[in-house]
């Protein structure tokens, strides 16, 4: 009686099962394509410069006073301030002062542009400049017309 082996058989079909789901494993089509997408950028709210140095009793001859304060960043992120530059904006004179002239050629401002070059972060009282002075001039005159006078600086930045 003969006996025959089905070992061979199989290994034939696995053979040919493995070599066609080889081929198919490697086989892809190539193809191209396009598209698009979207992007915005966002921008930013103006900063308000807040002058916290007290100024009081300006005089002629007097010593200068310091100029120096933060910001309020509304901004949900930081922003850059390069410099913040201060000037005499408006003199008022007091109710009742004498007659004369009192302006701003009576105070002179120093060391202004004051350089920040610092990213300011978000939020109120952040970030800090200073170095500039206020000083009421002598003009060897009488100025009595600016006693008791209100100054108002202008802060820009940039």
């Amino acid at each position: 009686m003969r006996t025959t082996s089905k070992k061979p058989l199989a290994i034939v079909l696995a053979t040919i099962l493995l070599v066609g789901v080889g081929g198919a494993a490697v086989a892809y089509w190539t193809n191209t394509g396009t598209g698009t997408g979207n992007g915005a950028t966002g921008t930013n709210q103006a900063i308000t410069i807040n002058q916290t140095s007290a100024v009081a009793d300006l005089k002629p001859g007097g010593a200068p006073q310091a100029l120096s304060g933060n910001f309020n960043n509304p901004n949900t992120g930081s922003v850059y301030v390069n410099q913040v530059t201060v000037a005499v904006g408006t003199v008022t004179k007091a109710v009742g002062a004498p007659v004369g002239t009192c302006d701003a050629t009576d105070y002179t401002i120093a060391g202004s542009p004051m350089t920040v070059a610092a990213q300011v972060p978000a939020g109120n009282g952040v970030g800090a400049f200073s170095g500039a002075t206020v000083v009421f001039n002598n003009k060897a005159t009488n100025q009595d017309a600016c006693k008791n006078a209100t100054l108002t600086f202008t802060y820009t930045s940039n």
